[in-house]
């Protein structure tokens, strides 16, 4: 199974960096490219397993794991703020 449903491995460090770019300029943060692919996949993977986890099936197109992505490193951006504050 794949980091992001349905784009394999490769899709899923080219849609983590660029879901994890978004995020980041979203949210105001500056990162590497390599902190961008990170936070993508993991976002994208966390945001997939709380969907699973609550009975929704996400789609596993490029541009739905791509919103997933975005969105999953935002809540991630967000959490780590409030943990840690501000900087």
């Amino acid at each position: 199974n794949s980091a992001m449903q349905g784009v394999g491995w490769i899709g899923a460090i080219i849609l983590g960096g660029i879901a994890g770019w978004i995020a980041e300029r979203v949210m105001g943060s500056s990162m590497g490219i390599i902190a961008n692919v990170i936070l993508g996949i993991v976002g994208a993977v966390v945001l997939n397993a709380i969907l699973a986890w609550v009975g929704i099936v996400p789609s596993t197109g490029w541009i739905a794991q791509l919103v997933i992505g975005v969105i999953g490193a935002i809540i991630l951006i967000w959490g780590y703020r409030a943990i840690r504050g501000r900087t």
